[in-house]
């Protein structure tokens, strides 16, 4: 018989693949998006992000949800801080697009499932297999190599895998629904998005100065909320370490977008470095797989 536990990486997995797919998928979108001034086009996503989740709550009838969220005082301070920390994120990540760094953004995403094994062996008290824990020195030798042939814009890999690695690990924590607590996010930051509108001059364009621009600031309210929501449902339902290694889906297709895409020169160190991280996914997906079938072989106890 599988049990409760046995069963939540099964159901967190299609929500994990839609999250990252969607991040994989971002920096096309936020190209179109360049001439606006990053800090702003932040402030504009937060605040995009807010009507798509009340009408999200309106359609699931969430709002008792939202309410007993803000009566949890608990709740709320842990989510000031994963607002915090996924506001960094979008800052660090669309900077790096923007200044066409797109093997440094796939870098922090590759360095992110590290941190998500560290966090949770240290916090969460998660084990790994031999199989796993050589996955890891896999993929770390490989992420060594890239660093060392990219610290220059090392800063902005590290910025990325920690300020994404601690937002999952807090919203872990929180007792509150995928939905409710983004919305009790983008709430709570809002002020400062208001602010950054206010204070920060506006770039080569912005929200107003022409339909396609304004649509396409909306839109990113489309591609900041639903991948929160799928991404925060599957952290609630699989082992960190695990969703940390679904992870590597969304760097390769950066790196494939500025690769086959934008043209990015890859270098022989960074080809070295993604050959060792996919053998690293492999290594990782196949323990996961075995496991599976040795449970399926077990006879349900009588």
């Amino acid at each position: 018989m599988t049990t409760e536990n046995e069963s939540q990486p099964k159901r967190g997995l299609p929500f994990a693949l839609g999250a990252y797919t969607l991040w994989g998928l971002l920096p096309l979108y936020l190209v179109w998006l360049n001439p606006v001034d990053p800090y702003r086009l932040v402030a504009w996503r937060v605040l995009w992000t807010i009507p798509i989740c009340f009408a999200a709550l309106a359609l699931f009838r969430n709002f008792d949800k939202l309410k007993a969220a803000f009566a949890n005082r608990r709740a709320i301070g842990l989510l000031l801080v994963s607002a915090l920390l996924i506001t960094v994120n979008w800052v660090a990540y669309i900077i790096a697009v923007q200044a066409g760094q797109f093997y440094a953004a796939s870098l922090g995403y590759y360095i992110n499932p590290l941190v998500n094994v560290l966090l949770g062996t240290l916090f969460l008290g998660e084990k790994l297999s031999r199989l796993q824990w050589l996955a890891v020195a896999v993929a770390a030798m490989g992420i060594g190599i890239l660093a060392f042939e990219a610290a220059g814009t090392l800063y902005i890999s590290l910025t990325l895998a920690f300020s994404f690695g601690l937002y999952g690990l807090v919203r872990k924590q929180v007792k509150v629904d995928a939905l409710p607590g983004l919305t009790v996010e983008v709430l709570l930051v809002a002020p400062l998005a208001l602010v950054a509108l206010a204070v920060v001059p506006e770039g080569a364009e912005d929200f107003g100065t022409s339909v396609s621009m304004s649509l396409l600031l909306m839109g990113a309210g489309v591609m900041t909320g639903v991948p929160l929501l799928l991404f925060a449902t599957a952290a609630r339902r699989m082992t960190y370490s695990a969703l940390g290694f679904v992870q590597f889906l969304a760097p390769t297709m950066v790196f494939l977008s500025g690769l086959l895409i934008f043209g990015q020169e890859l270098v022989t160190a960074q080809a070295i470095c993604f050959a060792l991280i996919w053998t690293a996914v492999a290594l990782f997906c196949a323990d996961i797989v075995m496991k599976g079938r040795r449970r399926r072989l077990q006879p349900d106890p009588v």
